[in-house]
């Protein structure tokens, strides 16, 4: 390509599990009620798999779907990244059962662990495939079933979390399109604030682990939401910043969708209006890796992106973590 290269987002693909589950439904086995959940997370239902899903089943059917929708078959893929916290099991990875369900015999795979930010994260790792040549079409998924790790008797989290997949199919585009700049960063010392602690080498699973409910998501939810609205803005100024690209000039900002104050908060600090904000956690709640990737289909599907748009993802996560990436849509 004339100049080099870039690498762009040429389809996506989302799969939301049917099953609905709302406050109401919730109201019936823990102590909250509809109107306080509504008014403290901006979350009205969310979506939840069946017993018998996995995170490679949905994740497959996303990836297909963007596939589907960038024209590009399995033989043409080069690497697949999969985002996630939930994976089938701890090996193979979730990705390996990916490119064996589509047919991608030519490419490689892995998975990656960024919890929120993972989507953010393998952008930016198929971005640099891309851009020097080794690689030309990368599929980049992240899926997660946090049903399945959460406490439904835990009023502080179960509100919260939701399951879905969402994936995209990156490719080569000419300089000056396609994504122009992305920023990942990551502070272990909040580790703590928000884990699953045991299932690891440091607690395998026992009696007394499942016992202890040890396997559910554990978080710190006042410490969260400080670091959230902090690092959502400055990691928003930043990758701006790195493209040479003024607040002003965003056509449409997609945030991770953890809640909706976290998002408020975001936009009054960064100054931009609101109706340049995609939001569609009330539908669905935090569904960690397929966050962005969800709600970015869902803006395409609506209409809300278009060719030539300035278009910024940004998000956070376990690890902590955060990422953030700008575009120029192709």
């Amino acid at each position: 390509m004339a100049g080099g290269r870039n690498a762009a987002i040429i389809g996506t693909g989302s799969v939301i599990p049917p099953r609905i589950v709302t406050n109401k439904d919730l109201e019936k086995y823990i102590q909250t009620s509809d109107e306080w959940i509504r008014e403290r997370t901006g979350i009205h239902e969310r979506r939840v798999v069946e017993d018998d899903i996995a995170a490679s089943d949905i994740a497959t059917q996303a990836g297909l779907l963007a596939m589907e929708k960038a024209g590009v078959s399995a033989e043409d893929l080069d690497l697949i990244i999969v985002s996630t916290v939930t994976p089938d099991m701890a090996f193979p990875s979730t990705a390996c059962l990916v490119q064996n369900n589509i047919g991608a015999k030519n490419a490689a795979a892995f998975d990656l662990e960024a919890a929120c930010s993972g989507f953010s994260y393998g952008m930016t790792i198929a971005k640099q495939f891309i851009e020097t040549g080794t690689y030309t079409y990368i599929l980049v998924i992240g899926v997660d079933i946090l049903s399945k790790i959460t406490n439904w008797r835990d009023r502080h989290t179960c509100i919260l979390f939701g399951d879905g997949a969402g994936a995209a199919v990156l490719g080569p585009v000419n300089k000056g399109e396609g994504i122009l700049a992305t920023c990942l960063g990551a502070d272990g010392s909040g580790g703590h604030v928000l884990k699953l602690p045991a299932g690891g080498s440091r607690m395998p699973a026992s009696h007394e682990t499942v016992e202890k409910k040890l396997h559910y998501i554990d978080m710190d939810g006042s410490e969260v939401f400080k670091f959230a609205v902090r690092i959502m803005a400055s990691t928003t100024k930043e990758v701006l910043k790195k493209a040479n690209i003024s607040l002003e000039d965003i056509d449409l900002l997609i945030p991770h969708q953890a809640n909706i104050r976290i998002i408020d908060g975001a936009i009054k600090r960064l100054g931009i209006d609101r109706d340049k904000v995609f939001i569609n956690l009330h539908k669905y709640g935090n569904t960690s890796s397929a966050s962005i990737p969800v709600a970015l289909d869902e803006a395409i599907a609506e209409g809300r992106v278009k060719k030539g748009q300035i278009i910024v993802l940004a998000g956070f996560g376990a690890g902590l973590t955060w990422g953030s990436s700008v575009m120029k849509w192709v």
